[in-house]
């Protein structure tokens, strides 16, 4: 595909000098929504600006691109008037924007390097929070979906720790990515030769499909499961995921900060 032949265009309403489409193509592709037939917002606009007797105004926004950079460009238009569009799509790249009413607060990868993430322990045959607090580590495994939940850690990442019908347990800080149990050693010693409250740890070791995946960590506070942190009918953030953002929970970012006296955002800044 040669490079340089994409462009990124506009389609604006001659009613009231409006932009409601952005489109990247090449050739023609800026005229193909004239004359189409569906139910789309953008049809319909479009055939209301037919029967005003007007035309739609088609405008190149920037030419001469990569297919790549055209991408870009079309992502970046629709973020900054997203809401007022009538795309259908996001379009590409769009993990690597910003969720739109967010520009109030303080986003993780976005304002500050690492993210805040709710860690769920997972207490059971391959699990224990006191094998984590112990050795410093955190796991999941078994199954490709928590194996890959693992994977979305990053060295300086803040993990805190809930365990299930007790509440939040640690804050930790994420030291190395995520990998197979037979390859983590702590303290010089192979993880699966120390003595392990759960021993089922190396489940399906020889699998890197199935097996646990584990990350080290460094714990900044702990309490024992019996002190772990909780407030019911509070609106405090629990999934039964193994990980996820605390990005938009600013009410269990608010309780962790209180109930381990941490200032969660200055770890990550």
């Amino acid at each position: 595909m040669a490079q340089g032949s994409y462009y990124v265009y506009v389609y604006i309403d001659p009613r009231n000098f409006e932009e409601f489409y952005y489109g990247k193509g090449r050739g023609s592709r800026k005229n193909a929504h004239l004359f189409e037939d569906s139910d789309s917002e953008k049809s319909k606009r479009i055939n209301a600006i037919h029967k005003a007797g007007l035309k739609p105004i088609v405008r190149v926004i920037a030419r001469n691109l990569s297919e790549h950079d055209a991408l870009l460009v079309e992502k970046t238009l629709l973020w900054k008037l997203g809401r007022q569009l009538t795309n259908i799509s996001s379009g590409h790249y769009s993990q690597n924007f910003r969720r739109h009413n967010t520009l109030h607060a303080e986003l993780s990868g976005f304002d500050f390097e690492k993210g805040i993430y709710y860690y769920n322990v997972g207490d059971g045959p391959t699990r224990c929070w006191e094998d984590y607090v112990q050795f410093g580590f955190i796991s999941a495994g078994q199954a490709t979906r928590f194996r890959d939940a693992m994977l979305g850690f990053q060295p300086g990442d803040i993990v805190a720790a809930y365990l299930k019908r007790h509440g939040f347990v640690g804050i930790g800080r994420i030291k190395q990515r995520a990998k197979p149990v037979r390859e983590v050693t702590i303290n010089g010693l192979p993880l699966l030769k120390h003595e392990l409250s759960r021993p089922g740890l190396a489940s399906n070791v020889d699998s890197n499909e199935t097996c646990e995946y584990v990350a080290i960590t460094e714990w900044i506070k702990t309490v024992n499961r019996s002190e772990a942190k909780w407030k019911p009918k509070s609106g405090l953030y629990t999934t039964t995921h193994v990980r996820a953002s605390l990005d938009s929970q600013p009410k269990t970012i608010e309780f962790l900060e209180s109930e381990f006296g941490i200032d969660l955002k200055a770890l990550v800044a």
